[in-house]
């Protein structure tokens, strides 16, 4: 690991506790590009760690330090996720810039580094998310490329085995995303995000049988026992 400190910190509120991962895309044509405006302080955006194509980790923000990396955004109710959060940018171009795989080496050095966060901070299976999951509104990233399957079969988030469901449809879905932790005041951002994270053969933020059945295999992998419906 290397490191290229970024300006774009600052201490984190007292007594903030980090309960929160949130993975990023870069979103830029190139590493370099990325790299250059998480450390320009004109800028005002940065993130705890940059993981290249070839698995290279920069460490851009001591964890102790609040970076700048979610903007407006929410989970499970409270705002501010920058607070109380580890942030980690992926180098991709993103949908913007021609969206392509996460190299194998990628992943492999984005699940060593998140094992790695969850040893040293108190995070939640379920509070291991998406940049498009706290802003769905905003944000797309990492977005349906992004195997997060992968991630949960070596322990960092989750990933559902889809349940029945007695019914669905999008007020029962969206009370089931609010449960979990979206923010569902834009119904489809808020399925499409799911969508992006959980059910990525098909991201049209509407409500389905599919999505329906794995939102409720999640809730029951995260220990949410109470009927979907």
């Amino acid at each position: 690991m290397s490191d290229a400190l970024s300006p774009n910190c600052e201490p984190r509120p007292a007594g903030a506790t980090v309960d929160l991962l949130v993975l990023h895309y870069t979103g830029m044509e190139t590493a370099r590009a990325a790299r250059d405006r998480l450390c320009d302080p004109a800028a005002k955006v940065s993130a705890h760690y940059l993981v290249d194509e070839d698995g290279a980790v920069t460490l851009l923000v001591p964890e102790a330090m609040r970076a700048w990396h979610a903007g407006v955004s929410a989970w499970r109710g409270a705002a501010d996720v920058n607070d109380r959060s580890i942030g980690v940018e992926i180098v991709n171009p993103g949908h913007e810039w021609g969206y392509r795989d996460f190299p194998a080496r990628q992943v492999d050095a984005v699940c060593d580094l998140c094992r790695g966060i969850l040893a040293r901070h108190p995070i939640p299976p379920r509070n291991v998310v998406a940049h498009a999951d706290v802003a769905p509104r905003r944000k797309q990233d990492p977005g349906e490329r992004f195997p997060w399957d992968r991630l949960a079969a070596v322990g960092v988030g989750l990933w559902p085995a889809p349940a029945p469901v007695p019914h669905w449809g999008m007020a029962a879905t969206l009370a089931a995303l609010a449960r979990y932790g979206y923010d569902t005041a834009d119904p489809h951002a808020a399925i499409a995000a799911f969508q992006r994270h959980f059910r990525q053969s098909r991201v049209d933020g509407l409500p389905d049988r599919e999505t329906a059945e794995r939102l409720a295999g999640l809730l029951r992998a995260a220990g949410d026992d109470a009927p979907f419906a």
